[in-house]
C-alpha cells in the first residue's frame, strides 16, 4: 500500500513538472502524460482518455491568459483550427490495438522531437514578423493531418504543428505558443468527442482527479512564466530531446 502512495505522488509530481514545462511554450503535454501513464497504467483506453483531459485542462488555463494578454489572433488561428476539429473527432473513433497504439504513438513523439530538436537549432522569429499568407489548401492540409494524428494517438496536436510553423517562419515565438495552446483546446475537445462516440473514452476518477489539479496548477505556473518573456528555446531543445527519447523507445519496445 504505501508503495502504491509513493507512486501516485511521484505520478503527481512529474504531471505537475510537465505541464509547467510544456505549458512554457504553448504545448499542453500530452505526449509525456501518456508516456508516464503506460508504466502505471494496463488499460491504453483509460491511457489516451485520461492524457487528453490532463491536456484540456492545461491549454484551457493556457488559452485564457494568452487571449487576457491580447496575443490571441481569431483571423490566423480558425482556418486551422476549424480544419483540424473533425478529422481529431475522426481519428479517436477508431479502436486500434494496444501494439498498434504505442506504434503510432512513439512514431509521432520520435518526429515531433526530431522537429523540435531542429528548430532548437534555428534562429528565432523576431516579434512582429508579418505574417506570411499561406494558399488555403496549405492551411487545411496541415490542419487536417495535424488534427487526424492527434485524434488518432491521444494528443492535441500542437507539438506537431508548433515547430512545423516555428520552421516556416510563420509568426514570433509567442503568437505560435498561443496557436499551438488554442489548436490543442479545441483538438482535445474533439478527440474526448470521438473517444465518446466510438466507445473508447475509460477514466478512474480516483486517479484523474489529483492528476487534473497538479496539471491545472503546472500549466498556470508555465504559462505565466513564459509570458513574463523568458526565453522558451532551452525548454524546447530539452522537451524535443526527450520526446524523441521516449518515442523511439516505445517503437523499438512495440515492434
Amino acid at each position: 500500500m504505501m508503495g502504491l502512495e509513493v507512486n501516485l505522488l511521484l505520478l503527481i509530481l512529474s504531471f505537475f513538472v510537465i505541464a509547467t514545462l510544456y505549458s512554457s511554450v504553448g504545448f499542453g503535454g500530452g505526449s509525456s502524460y501518456l508516456a508516464l501513464l503506460a508504466l502505471f497504467l494496463p488499460n491504453f483506453l483509460e491511457i489516451k482518455s485520461t492524457a487528453l483531459l490532463c491536456n484540456l485542462v492545461v491549454v484551457t488555463g493556457s488559452t485564457y491568459l494568452f487571449i487576457k494578454e491580447g496575443i490571441f489572433d481569431a483571423k490566423k488561428f480558425l482556418p486551422l483550427a476549424i480544419c483540424s476539429v473533425p478529422a481529431a473527432f475522426l481519428g479517436a473513433t477508431f479502436a486500434l490495438s494496444q501494439a498498434v497504439f504505442f506504434i503510432c504513438l512513439g512514431a509521432v513523439l520520435a518526429f515531433s522531437g526530431a522537429l523540435l530538436i531542429l528548430q532548437f537549432f534555428t534562429q528565432p522569429v523576431a516579434k512582429g514578423i508579418l505574417y506570411r499568407h499561406h494558399s488555403r489548401f496549405f492551411n487545411f492540409s496541415l490542419g487536417v493531418s495535424s488534427g487526424l494524428v492527434s485524434g488518432l494517438v491521444g494528443i492535441g496536436g500542437g507539438i506537431l504543428l508548433s515547430p512545423v510553423l516555428h520552421l516556416l517562419r510563420w509568426a514570433d515565438g509567442r503568437t505560435i505558443a498561443a496557436l499551438a495552446s488554442f489548436f490543442i483546446l479545441v483538438n482535445s475537445v474533439a478527440g474526448l468527442l470521438g473517444q465518446v462516440a466510438g466507445g473508447n473514452f475509460k477514466v478512474d476518477v480516483s486517479l484523474l482527479l489529483p492528476l487534473l489539479l497538479a496539471v491545472f496548477l503546472g500549466g498556470q505556473v508555465g504559462t505565466r512564466v513564459s509570458l513574463k518573456k523568458i526565453k522558451p528555446q532551452a525548454v524546447k531543445g530539452l522537451t524535443g530531446v526527450f520526446v524523441l527519447c521516449i518515442g523511439l523507445r516505445l517503437v523499438i519496445s512495440y515492434l
